[in-house]
């Protein structure tokens, strides 16, 4: 789900700067945010891309559009003008972003990537980035919003783009808690993994072998277990603190799985008991159990402890 400005207005964002800026990393974080993205759009078809004011109470999705030197049509004043023009519409929501960076910091990325400057030529990329400088200085006196992005790492710009321009999505991270059989391997994409090998393991009842970890006797066999009274509430808790870190950081996506000897009893439990947390406590994960199915026998769980 995307959201739209609160008065109605579709928000349209102009994302322009020095090349080397971060440009198409704010871009790409802006598209993770829900707004449409276009980069490099032809000036002159910027009126064909925005339509008409139109009576549909449908809203339109934030749309941002990016521009630079390369773009082709690319005249400052021109681009100035038609903007002028579009924010006299009653429909539309128009700002500028201008993406800055230090001279000295833009030859060393240029160096580090060995890519040439669209204006160097066959000058060194210093005269490029001079002659960029100066082409683009009116767009940069005239932008609404300036970032200078020569102490940034790239995650430091993500997170200054999330911080301005979150409010305009509502999009939230994906949240996966999984279960699984160590016997079977570990699940390839996880970003926190347990190990709750080291409970009772119900297998060896033969009233609960049948079940699973879906069971109520089965939760109430792993409750019995002093280890789970001391262990779960860290292990809940944990991922309650951890899940709201990942979410400043801008990770989309959090997979968490949780893995027993054969995926069928312990594994499954905790993952179901874990989700219930995350629900209390607002989030909406998806609970998969990948060995839920799969046959318990004694050479996957092993030999009967004595």
């Amino acid at each position: 789900m995307t959201s739209q400005s609160p008065d109605k207005r579709q928000r349209i964002l102009l994302v322009t700067g020095m090349l080397g800026a971060g440009k198409t990393t704010a871009l790409r974080e802006l598209e993770d945010l829900g707004w449409e993205v276009i980069d490099n759009f032809p000036v002159r078809l910027l009126d064909r891309l925005i339509p008409p004011p139109s009576a549909s109470s449908d809203p339109s999705p934030p749309l941002a559009i990016g521009f630079d030197c390369r773009t082709r049509g690319f005249v400052p004043a021109d681009l100035i003008e038609r903007v002028k023009d579009l924010a006299g519409r009653d429909d539309l929501l128009i700002s500028t972003l201008f993406l800055d960076c230090a001279a000295h910091e833009l030859v060393r990325r240029f160096n580090e990537t060995r890519r040439r400057h669209h204006l160097a030529k066959d000058m060194p990329v210093g005269a490029g980035i001079t002659a960029e400088r100066e082409l683009l200085s009116p767009l940069r006196r005239w932008a609404d919003m300036l970032v200078d992005t020569t102490n940034y790492s790239t995650n430091e710009l993500k997170q200054a783009v999330r911080e301005q321009f979150a409010g305009t999505s509502g999009q939230a991270m994906t949240v996966t808690i999984s279960s699984f059989a160590f016997s079977r391997g570990v699940p390839p994409v996880s970003d926190l993994v347990f190990d709750m090998r080291y409970l009772d393991n119900p297998h060896w009842e033969p009233k609960l072998r049948p079940m699973t970890g879906l069971d109520a006797p089965i939760g109430a066999h792993i409750e019995a277990d002093p280890s789970f009274i001391s262990t779960y509430p860290k292990i809940r808790d944990l991922v309650l603190e951890l899940l709201p870190l990942y979410a400043a950081q801008g990770k989309s996506y959090v997979n968490i799985a949780f893995g027993c000897t054969g995926g069928r009893h312990r594994s499954v439990n905790i993952a179901e008991r874990i989700s219930k947390a995350l629900r209390e406590a607002g989030f909406s994960p998806t609970v998969l159990h990948r060995n839920l199915a799969s046959r318990a026998v004694e050479i996957t769980e092993g030999p009967q402890q004595p």
